[in-house]
């Protein structure tokens, strides 16, 4: 019998831990289950803890050298050097380092894997999301690319056509490299433009390789963007290539370091615009794919206000029972949070007051305004890559 979602956790996922000071603290996924039990959205999904990725899994995607080495740290995090990506302030080892990242890649199969079969109509893994990594080395905090993994395994299942959207603030660039040559993967990132921010790829040119072309959506968005602009790009410059695409698997990862709070960016969102996101592409899943939806976590740095409210949404969204940004954060998990982290959560599910909600978006059918970055941004992506789509790059 299906179930409506399954969602990936278990305690072990916080064992993927680069040490005190590190910005990807594993106190923000363990926030994010607390969050999500104690509002009861947990209640309403199929929570499931997987074991391990074997190697014959990882190499599917990445290099056999590669995998060596991370296992190697894992047993000897002192033997690290710079090579594969690995000793640097963004990826330090430490003990554990393979099984803690193959932990993380064999959530997001498993995911795929029920979503793909019918046990479960949407999958939900707030840990994965490691949309950086390399086939050959590890960057961006992330190890295994858990997406690609997930993507190649679809693939090998027969799936013809899978969509993979990012909105963390920063380009996807290790899916994209990945498939960039691979007709049957559309990959598409929307994110803070490469000139201000890290890793400073994903620009509209770059539009998939020679057997591809037009698989790779990418809009640079100018630093300081707020909820509509950001909320226009999306359904102007990636939603329409998506649905001409008609993928039978959509893939989304909602790194929520574009809002306004978080130390590692420059964007200015409100959760709540991260929360329509979330709307948006489950809606779209249901569109464009019979609901077949996973849904991956990513960046996010702000611990305790951010993340776990907005991964919470994200869980509740698939499970068809979306909480409203109103609801009050239960007194007892604030108590938690004081004890823990030494500072108090926000004190309801959202930042916007509700006479500002629902967030007003433009439509593209209202027109281009030449003298806004962020319009000029869309309007690049479109001209690059619609006509590889047949879309008409002035009409929605």
């Amino acid at each position: 019998m299906s179930t409506q979602a399954c969602v990936v956790w278990g305690q072990d996922f916080t064992r993927y831990d680069f040490g005190v000071g590190h910005p990807m603290a594993p106190l923000r996924i363990d926030l994010t289950a607390r969050l999500a039990r104690s509002l009861g959205v947990l209640d309403d999904v199929e929570v499931i803890d997987p074991g391990v990725a074997d190697d014959e899994t990882l190499l599917t995607v990445h290099d056999p050298a590669y995998v060596r080495r991370v296992e190697q740290l894992a047993a000897d995090p002192s033997l690290a050097d710079t090579t594969f990506g690995i000793g640097t302030d963004d990826v330090p080892a430490f003990a554990g380092i393979h099984e803690s990242s193959a932990r993380i890649v064999s959530g997001s199969i498993e995911a795929a894997r029920r979503v793909w079969t019918g046990e479960a109509e949407h999958g939900v893994n707030f840990t994965g999301g490691m949309h950086h990594a390399m086939r050959d080395r590890a960057s961006g905090f992330c190890v295994y690319n858990d997406i690609a993994v997930a993507i190649q395994w679809l693939l090998d299942q027969g799936v013809e056509r899978v969509a993979y959207v990012d909105v963390d603030v920063h380009h996807g660039d290790g899916v994209q490299e990945i498939f960039y040559d691979d007709p049957r993967v559309l990959t598409c990132s929307v994110h803070e433009s490469g000139r201000t921010l890290f890793p400073g790829t994903g620009w509209p040119a770059d539009t998939g390789g020679p057997a591809a072309e037009g698989s790779a959506v990418n809009v640079a968005l100018p630093p300081g963007v707020r909820d509509s602009p950001w909320l226009r790009a999306i359904s102007s410059a990636i939603i329409p290539v998506v649905r001409a695409f008609q993928p039978q698997v959509l893939i989304t990862q909602h790194g929520c370091d574009t809002h306004e709070a978080d130390p590692l960016s420059n964007m200015a969102l409100s959760l709540d615009a991260q929360r329509h996101a979330m709307v948006l592409m489950h809606r779209l899943s249901h569109e464009v794919s019979d609901g077949r939806w996973i849904s991956l976590g990513g960046g996010g740095y702000d611990l305790v206000g951010v993340v776990p409210r907005a991964w919470t949404h994200l869980t509740a969204i698939a499970a068809h029972a979306p909480v409203d940004p109103a609801t009050s954060v239960p007194q007892e998990y604030a108590e938690h949070v004081l004890q823990v982290a030494g500072s108090e959560p926000p004190r309801t599910m959202g930042d916007l007051p509700a006479g500002e909600l629902p967030i007003w978006v433009q439509p593209w059918s209202m027109g281009y305004n030449p003298h806004s970055d962020v319009d000029r941004a869309i309007m690049a992506t479109r001209e690059a890559v619609f006509p590889a789509h047949g879309l008409d790059v002035w009409v929605d």
